[in-house]
């Protein structure tokens, strides 16, 4: 995985005080995508062992900070690697997690290894954005179709579960 830009403290990524990450790698090729340059996934610093220690660290050495967001590209465009990265996220770091994803969250829960991701993210933006359905008045999504999924609620209780914020 890599990563082509962190935003160490950002207000419009999710509620509150957020780090935001921005990983390289997306194979849904939206129209009117704001970062088409990830698509390819070729750009940006490796997520090695040593990258991965400096986030968690920022992460844990800024207390204001009420959680992570996961953008891109597509955070969820190499799953096997987004697991591990997830995993060590919530566990060291006990953080708030948001990922954008242009995924549903039906078609994450088919595979495990996404599956298995969604357990570590709090709240799923999903859905691919859809140029014809921009709306710049919503909320935390670019597109009408886009949800904000909660998703422990939703994995619990076996449907999609939605937050609203307005």
């Amino acid at each position: 995985m890599k990563i082509i830009k962190i935003f160490k403290e950002t207000i419009s990524d999710g509620p509150g005080f957020r780090y935001s990450i921005y990983f390289s790698g997306c194979g849904h090729y939206c129209e009117g995508c704001h970062n088409p340059e990830t698509w390819k996934g070729d750009i940006g610093e490796v997520l090695d062992e040593r990258y991965m220690e400096k986030i968690i660290s920022q992460i844990k050495g800024n207390s204001l900070l009420d959680g992570v967001t996961l953008s891109g590209g597509d955070p969820f465009f190499i799953p096997e690697e987004l697991f591990g990265f997830l995993r060590r996220l919530k566990e060291e770091t006990h953080k708030n997690i948001w990922a954008y994803t242009g995924y549903t969250f039906e078609e994450l829960i088919k595979k495990d290894i996404t599956k298995k991701c969604l357990e570590y993210i709090d709240v799923l933006v999903d859905g691919r954005f859809e140029k014809n359905l921009a709306n710049p008045e919503l909320f935390y999504r670019g597109s009408s179709n886009q949800r904000l999924v909660d998703v422990k609620a939703s994995l619990t209780e076996g449907r999609v579960c939605t937050k609203d914020y307005d």
